[in-house]
């Protein structure tokens, strides 16, 4: 169960510090190439009601989440190398995901990278999908995260073993800042706009970290007719807590958006374009136990609202709220079983019943996940 739990404790702590912009790492550092990747076949059963006749609108599919391959490695005697394909129909695939080259001289103070590799922003995104302790990314964050992906460059740092304010800890301090395209992934950019993010996560001991995040950002508006760039600006903030097997994550979410908004497009999928003025905002908390059997219990707690100067019952885009009930089992650091149900609740500013936004929409999934490395 030590080991279970070091490992996944690891996995958290690498993803906020010094490799942030992929999903995998290499295990070993002997500097040559190394096969990486996962696959996640995964079963949903999806409670969609009733049709008008009394039939049922309830639907069930096996599918495949993510299947992605890749290689990493080092060149003597500063460089690194990441790539990582998705191969998954149900996210589009073939396509490259992530692709970048590292120089790493002056780690961990300094590293520099420059491709395509995930957004620096937050706790939850930074996490690899093959680390999430729900099957499913809140909302809130891939809505407004997308896209999720980008091309560009980044530039990260840890403090090391240095020592601060007399604490023993290392890595006390990680940031990170990314200069990007602003237009997803594999997408030419063909102006001078560009999206800059940066994060910050401070962690004066091992068993609190705290981050904060934010990214602004200009594109071309989709009406070829409007010469004025639309503009997009988000900040987050995020805790986690890990203490006596419990861990507890929570992060909010705040975005505005002028011209245009991107929703959907969460790890890997394609995001849509809509045309308007946005506020939105929400949040998840979540908490998970280790206990001595390999297995996790995971309650988590998230509420998103799409736009809120809107009535939340005079529009279609209402704030929705889901309550995920899970059960994650460590088979050994290589496979894991992941069961969730997930009770979602629209909100509504009606009182009466018949004009209640809340429809059927729960969900149970099941998910299992084996990584190559």
């Amino acid at each position: 169960m030590k080991k279970i739990l070091y490992t996944v404790l690891t996995l958290i702590v690498g993803s906020l510090s010094s490799f942030g912009q992929g999903c995998m790492e290499p295990s070993t550092t002997t500097g040559g190439p190394q096969i990486i990747g996962y696959l996640q076949p995964e079963f949903r059963y999806e409670f969609n009601g009733e049709n008008a006749d009394g039939s049922s609108k309830d639907a069930a599919s096996w599918c495949f989440r993510r299947a992605r391959l890749g290689l990493t490695g080092t060149i003597p005697y500063d460089f690194s190398y990441y790539v990582l394909a998705e191969f998954s129909s149900f996210q589009d695939g073939p396509y490259v995901l992530d692709a970048f080259i590292s120089y790493n001289r002056f780690k961990p103070w300094f590293r520099a990278s420059m491709g395509q590799f995930k957004k620096p922003f937050g706790l939850e995104l930074s996490t690899g999908c093959q680390d999430l302790y729900t099957i499913n990314r809140s909302k809130v964050v891939e809505e407004l995260t997308a896209p999720d992906r980008d091309l560009g460059i980044m530039l990260s740092g840890t403090t090391g073993t240095a020592k601060f304010f007399g604490l023993e800890k290392e890595n006390i301090i990680s940031w990170y800042l990314s200069l990007t395209n602003g237009t997803g992934r594999n997408v030419f950019d063909g102006d001078l706009s560009k999206d800059l993010v940066g994060r910050i996560v401070i962690a004066p001991t091992e068993w609190v970290s705290i981050g904060g995040s934010y990214m602004t950002g200009k594109m071309k508006n989709p009406d070829p007719t409007v010469s004025e760039k639309d503009s997009r600006m988000r900040y987050g903030a995020d805790i986690q807590f890990k203490k006596y097997d419990f861990i507890l994550q929570a992060e909010y979410v705040y975005g505005e958006d002028h011209g245009s908004k991107l929703i959907g497009g969460g790890c890997g999928a394609t995001p849509e374009l809509v045309a308007g003025d946005f506020k939105s905002n929400g949040y998840f908390v979540q908490l998970m136990y280790n206990t001595k059997w390999k297995l996790m219990p995971v309650v988590k707690y998230e509420t998103y609202d799409p736009d809120m100067n809107l009535d939340n019952f005079n529009h279609e885009a209402f704030s929705v709220s889901t309550a995920t009930f899970g059960l994650n089992y460590y088979a050994n650091d290589w496979t894991r079983v992941q069961l969730n149900y997930l009770y979602k609740s629209e909100t509504s500013s009606s009182t009466e019943l018949i004009n209640y936004n809340e429809v059927p929409n729960d969900m149970f999934q099941v998910q299992v996940q084996v990584k190559l490395n």
